[in-house]
Order: structure tokens, then sequence, then C-alpha cells
């Protein structure tokens, strides 16, 4: 173990902090769904500052955003290297923090920096089958469910919490519903979070020009249209 491991380590024991343990299950599932890549996570109630920023990574591989679904706190970078032989152009038009980086070469990367909470849904301008989710959250203490659909959070001080919670498969008001006051006090079981997929509607996005994706036989050899 590293020196700055032990001092997180012993200072984590000093302050008491806890795990939140829970399991995420699906209801009204979809052909093909899965209880993994749900993000949760728990915002302070009386925060007491930003939570520390960091520097992450979306591949883009095989015309696929690696990983699928990504949460970060608030003012990190996520960095986008493109490791196909093809260019790529990832982008995002929705609320959560619209971007564009460009047509890039393989072998390059870009870099954005996302400075406000919320989901970024994030595709590619070249490649209509590419998307990925980026959760933003106002905390440091989050966590995306495993294959079995089991989460945890290490390292919460004790202290009043609010639980959220996204799928990228459910509605809205569905996952608003799911929110909920948390008092921890010590490792916590927060039980099964059973999530509804019953309404959601899987609607086709457009290009960053908000324009239909042109036939992918007009491509380029290396995916830039011609």
């Amino acid at each position: 173990m590293t020196l700055p491991s032990l001092i997180c380590f012993s200072l984590a024991g000093a302050l008491g902090a806890a795990s939140i343990d829970g399991k995420i299950e699906l209801a009204d599932a979809r052909k093909g769904s899965s209880a993994a890549g749900v993000v949760v996570w728990l915002e302070p109630v009386n925060p007491a500052g930003p939570a520390p920023t960091g520097r992450y990574i979306l591949d883009q591989r095989n015309k696929r955003f690696l990983p699928h679904v990504m949460a970060i706190p608030v003012g990190s970078q996520v960095d986008f290297p493109n490791h196909d032989p093809i260019f790529h152009n990832a982008f995002s038009n929705f609320a959560g923090q619209p971007f564009d980086t460009g047509l890039y070469a393989p072998g390059t990367s870009q870099k954005i920096t996302f400075r406000r909470p919320g989901v970024v849904r994030v595709f590619c301008n070249i490649h209509a089958q590419m998307s990925a989710v980026i959760v933003v959250v106002p905390t440091q203490h989050y966590s995306i469910s495993s294959a079995n659909g089991a989460f945890r959070i290490n390292n919460v001080p004790p202290g009043e919490y609010t639980l959220r919670v996204f799928h990228e498969r459910a509605t809205e008001q569905t996952l608003e519903r799911l929110e909920r006051r948390l008092n921890v006090a010590g490792d916590t079981d927060a039980g099964a979070i059973r999530i509804s997929e019953s309404g959601y509607l899987e609607v086709g996005h457009k290009n960053k020009l908000g324009r239909d994706y042109p036939p992918q036989a007009r491509e380029g050899a290396y995916g830039v249209p011609k």
C-alpha cells in the first residue's frame, strides 16, 4: 500500500467513514436489459465543499465508446482517445453539457472538462451506432452497478444524504420517485432499488447538426464522409 493510500485509509477510519451497499433490480425489463451500468450517488444534504475532481478516459475502440456508462464529479476532465484506424467526432447536444470535439485522427485524443451536474449523452458524428452516457454528479460518493446489479459506495462520512439513481432505460419520473434520504451513521444496507423500465421510449438521435446520418456506404476508408 502506498503512502497516500495509507493516509486516506487512516483518515477514513478516523472519521468513521462507512460503506453503503445495495442492489439494483429491474422491473418491466426489456429484452436484453441488464442491471449493470446503473449509477447510484449520495448528495450531502449539507455539503462541506465541492467534490474532488479527477481525470477520466472514455475510449473509442472498434467503433464503440468504452465504458458505455461513466460517472464523474463536477469539474472533472474526460479524455477521448481514438484507438480506431478511422476518424471520430465525439459530441453531445443534450442539456447536461453540450460539447463537440471536432473531427480527429486515429491515435490522437481530445479532452473536455464537465463543469456542471447532469446527464451527458455522447455520440459520434460519423458513426451513428456509437453512444455513451456520462453522469456528472456533485459528489465524490457514487458507484456503478455490476453485472448482477450490486453496488457499493465506500468512504462515506457520517451524515444525511439524498440517494439518487440514473438508469438509461428509465424515465425521469421513475428516477425521481426513487430518490430518498439516507442517514449514514455506519455501514449501511440500502437494500434493493427496483427500477421500472415501463414507459421508457428509445428515440433515435441526429448528428451534431440535427440532421439524419448519411448511409454507411457513403463513408470513406477512414470514416470521413465524402
